[in-house]
């Protein structure tokens, strides 16, 4: 009798603490799903931004970009193109950053610098990636002897003399000029993605959808591409993002080093060092680019700091998203 009493009693739903006088409100298991519908691109766009110091890196690094993209309509002179006057002139309304010591006007130079450095940057940072997300994820799935092997070899590449070595090989022939140190620093900054995406292959593989997929028969390079790969992207992302700020900053110290790209073509660590002997002079000259560096490389390192915080997965917490 109890169990059929049990059996009858209607489920009453309680009216939620915030809900007017006689007002019912359902339970949160029977509220809309719009918000847990939503896909994983979406709550990372949503993330994202909330990170306001994240997404005014991304506009002023796209301003950036665009300006340096569009110099050859920006700029009011070619970067080469001399003018006769005293040396150096001042900032004045016919030259904005006013001129070097040669004549020549700093802003234009300015500009095309950031095509070069910001060139050398994203290409460094998308080639390093490329090659270090095939050799950690080759190394984390299949393991065993292949890979002790991959992860030596990144090991000897970070014990190597990191900045000795690229000012000895940027004195190949093959390594000189913009193509030149692209590849030469690709070969120096794949290592940090490799280890991270072969830790990321290690725990992923054994997860229960890889197992799944193998069980249905999926090859291999199935399972790496379509099922594990998809999952390393944020890591990958974001560490080919802080990529961008550290081949910047290399290039620039190499061509202030005199091992960069050389004259005449304008980066902005050779216009750094194009005025290192005229900073008594005119401190302006070193300002500019300088600036341009700082400002570029705290945009790349704040935008980095949004992409890992929208692609963290923890960071999906029910109620907050």
């Amino acid at each position: 009798m109890r169990d059929a009493r049990d059996k009858a009693t209607p489920t009453v739903v309680q009216p939620d603490a915030g809900a007017e006088p006689g007002e019912l409100r359902a339970p949160a298991a029977l509220a809309p799903a719009q918000d847990r519908a939503l896909s994983t691109r979406q709550l990372a766009w949503r993330r994202f931004k909330r990170h306001k110091l994240a997404m005014a890196s991304a506009i002023v690094l796209g301003l950036i970009a665009l300006a340096a993209i569009l110099a050859p309509f920006i700029a009011r002179y070619n970067y080469h193109a001399i003018f006769t006057g005293p040396v150096t002139d001042p900032v004045s309304a016919k030259h904005w950053f006013g001129t070097d010591e040669l004549g020549r006007d700093e802003f234009s130079r300015v500009l095309y610098g950031g095509r070069v450095s910001l060139l050398v940057g994203f290409a460094v940072a998308i080639s390093a990636g490329v090659i270090g997300t095939f050799i950690g994820s080759i190394a984390g799935f299949y393991g065993g002897w292949l890979d002790q092997i991959l992860m030596r070899v990144t090991d000897l590449f970070l014990a190597m003399p990191f900045l000795v070595i690229l000012i000895i090989g940027s004195r190949v022939s093959i390594f000189q000029g913009v193509k030149g140190i692209v590849l030469l620093l690709s070969l120096f900054f794949w290592m940090p993605a490799a280890r991270i995406v072969r830790g990321l292959f290690l725990s992923l593989k054994e997860k229960e959808f890889s197992e799944a997929a193998r069980a249905m028969g999926a090859t291999n390079r199935r399972i790496i591409f379509y099922h594990i790969l998809p999952n390393t992207i944020g890591p990958i992302i974001v560490t080919s993002t802080l990529n961008v700020a550290a081949a910047i900053l290399t290039e620039s110290a190499l061509s202030f080093l005199g091992f960069g790209v050389q004259p005449p073509t304008p980066s902005w660590g050779g216009l750094l060092e194009e005025a290192r002997s005229l900073i008594q002079v005119d401190p302006g000259l070193t300002w500019f680019p300088g600036l341009a560096i700082l400002v570029t490389v705290l945009c790349v390192n704040f935008l980095g700091d949004g992409l890992r915080d929208a692609l963290d997965p923890h960071q999906r917490i029910v109620g907050k998203e």
